[in-house]
């Protein structure tokens, strides 16, 4: 199984360019480019990873990751988002965020802290693997 990632961002091309690059990396890659879908989309799917921009046209990231926080998701969230200042990152963190970034940012970057958060949320390679079917010779 692939650690499955879910991204919401109201930019089309970062989206696929990003679940392009994580697909390579070998993650099973969603994107929504509203609040509104990526939550439905999660509800749906229990992804492990989300990848989560602060502004979006309907609803912000904040608030997406306070609903989701409240309904009991465990899912990983890593902000990503041009909002750089430190206020934003400590609100981003503070409410329920495991990790934040800014844009620009590397990719190599990004794929090293998704694996950290899959880590810290007890996704390893090796959980993966263990659901994989397996045959003798």
């Amino acid at each position: 199984m692939n650690a499955r990632v879910l991204i919401i961002d109201d930019d089309r091309d970062l989206a696929a360019m990003l679940g392009e690059f994580l697909q390579r990396e070998g993650y099973a890659v969603e994107a929504h480019h509203g609040a509104d879908a990526g939550v439905a989309a999660l509800r749906a799917a229990e992804p492990d990873l989300l990848i989560l921009d602060v502004m979006l046209p309907d609803l912000d990231g904040f608030e997406v990751c306070r609903q989701i926080r409240n309904e009991g998701h465990q899912i990983g969230v890593l902000f990503l988002s041009a909002k750089d200042e430190m206020k934003d990152k400590v609100q981003g963190l503070t409410i329920g965020g495991d990790d934040y970034m800014t844009k620009p940012f590397s990719l190599e970057e990004l794929v090293a802290r998704l694996r950290a958060l899959l880590r810290r949320i007890g996704v390893t390679e090796q959980t993966m693997d263990d659901e994989k079917i397996r045959f003798a010779d």
